[in-house]
């Protein structure tokens, strides 16, 4: 589908949105020759209006917008970009140029600072601790853990119930990081089973 910049004189806005939380980034203008850059080159270049020239977002602080996906709204004359961020997105140091607060997404947060912790591991690191202990010893804490959060759901209080619930959970992550896998796979799967 063609964009129409001719609608809206040459500039359309675009919604930058994560890829893995779905959190709203930012909001920028592309006119034809930013659009095209952007998808040649596969990090988000705005025509900046107080500028008057391109614009790739990152290009002076290095905190680039990596493109996954786009997608044009049913009028032409508005883009969504779903990137991937390097760094915060926002000029103040926010992630979000909105200031939004991340924990509704924080589980894809904390599958990344599982991938860092394992792509750089260092010796303080609980992951890398567990990590070395290998596969069986992952997979059984995630076993300890679920019947620890089975007998707090059963016996204790709330607060312990949310605590072994979090150790459960975060513990499942290493486990989905050591066999390959992620959170995106799983919410595609629970996803499918749903629509049957």
């Amino acid at each position: 589908m063609n964009i129409d910049f001719e609608k809206t004189d040459g500039l359309v806005p675009v919604i930058i949105q994560d890829e893995q939380t779905l959190e709203v980034l930012m909001l920028g203008y592309m006119n034809a020759e930013a659009w095209t850059k952007t998808l040649a080159e596969g990090k988000v270049t705005f025509f900046s209006r107080s500028k008057n020239r391109l614009w790739t977002k990152g290009e002076e602080s290095g905190n680039f917008l990596f493109v996954k996906e786009t997608h044009i709204d049913c009028d032409r004359d508005t883009i969504l970009i779903k990137a991937s961020p390097v760094g915060p997105t926002c000029h103040t140091g926010s992630r979000s140029c909105f200031n939004t607060n991340y924990n509704k997404n924080f589980l894809f947060e904390l599958e990344s600072i599982i991938a860092d912790r394992y792509e750089n591991p260092s010796e303080e690191s609980y992951v890398n601790k567990l990590r070395q202990k290998g596969l069986n010893k992952i997979a059984q804490k995630v076993g300890e853990e679920g019947v620890e959060t089975v007998i707090a759901a059963l016996n204790e209080t709330d607060e312990d119930f949310v605590n072994e619930s979090s150790d459960l959970i975060f513990h499942l992550l290493v486990l989905l990081k050591e066999k390959g896998k992620s959170l995106t796979e799983i919410a595609q799967n629970l996803e499918k089973r749903h629509l049957k």
